[in-house]
């Protein structure tokens, strides 16, 4: 009988860590939720991350909230992500910087596997434009143009890396740039001004000035054609650089399947929503959904083409 005690009691602490492991994943979220945004407010993966949180707290009952938390060009926000449990309580917000060009240059506390998705779901509606009656349409008209006249381009900065694949792009379609300057906004006063020919910026910094007429686009830095520009040709058409500017989901590795799936699932539900839809159709942003081996696949693409980007960067 003792032994029999025994055995019963070894075999009850073997089966409680799986016990208590099922029943947290069951009761997940068992307390608030922060989904980690490392910018300031007002930006598209700000406002639908806001709009994943609004599902979960509808959805589960629990509360679900975002905080912002900027600097170091997202590096603040990340390491609160990668010091968080890897429980699905905390959430990280990210952009694609976040989890390649960081890295790469050293400025990220945290290594390539710190993170897993959950999903990636937005693409940034990133452009080339110009003024409306710029003598060019295109990439290779202004490549042609380029070689007789000075063209000035206006950017992010040089650690954006919209910026890497504008100049990568420019040196494979043969487009000489004169000069080129970093602005905290790129937007219709940047050309109108004629701060620069032509900006690499998002639509939304320059709806206005599109609606209008008064701009125009060359090409978009995005995996499908803009919504409200089909007719404009992407990077990856005119180039080949399937390159672009993502943002997703994020948790602490070893995070449970379980657990990545229920916020996988919530997340969806909210893409579907007729605010994301609307916000799409007004901005040209790409919303989809991307999880499991396909996202990890995306991340180690541009983990690979980032590399490469940055050490054109550095030529």
């Amino acid at each position: 009988m003792k032994k029999l005690t025994k055995l019963l009691s070894i075999a009850t602490l073997a089966v409680s860590p799986l016990m208590f492991s099922a029943n947290a994943v069951a009761e997940y979220p068992e307390r608030p939720v922060k989904f980690i945004v490392p910018w300031p407010p007002g930006d598209l993966e700000d406002i639908i991350t806001r709009m994943i949180a609004e599902e979960m707290t509808d959805v589960t009952g629990t509360p679900a909230s975002v905080i912002n938390k900027p600097g170091g060009g997202g590096i603040v926000g990340a390491l609160d992500v990668s010091q968080a449990r890897p429980d699905g309580q905390t959430v990280g917000s990210f952009v694609a910087d976040i989890l390649t060009t960081h890295i790469h240059s050293g400025n990220a506390p945290y290594s390539a596997d710190t993170f897993e998705p959950v999903g990636i779901f937005l693409d940034y509606p990133f452009v080339l434009a110009t003024k409306a009656d710029a003598p060019y349409n295109n990439l290779q008209e202004l490549a042609d143009y380029s070689q007789k006249n000075d063209v000035s381009l206006g950017h992010f900065g040089y650690q954006a890396l919209p910026t890497a694949i504008t100049f990568k792009a420019a040196e494979m379609e043969g487009i000489k740039i004169a000069s080129d300057s970093a602005f905290d906004v790129n937007n219709c006063a940047t050309l109108a001004t004629g701060d620069a020919d032509i900006i690499n910026t998002t639509t939304q910094l320059i709806l206005s000035c599109l609606k209008s007429g008064e701009v125009k686009l060359l090409t978009s830095i995005t995996r499908d054609r803009l919504s409200i520009a089909p007719e404009i040709p992407t990077l990856a058409e005119q180039t080949g650089i399937t390159q672009t500017t993502w943002n997703g989901l994020f948790v602490k590795k070893g995070t449970s399947d379980e657990v990545k799936a229920k916020l996988a699932e919530i997340a969806q539900a909210a893409l579907k929503s007729d605010k994301v839809q609307d916000l799409s159709a007004t901005t040209g942003a790409g919303i989809y959904w991307i999880e499991g081996d396909a996202a990890k696949e995306v991340v180690a693409n541009d983990f690979e083409s980032s590399k490469q980007l940055l050490e054109f960067m550095n030529k």
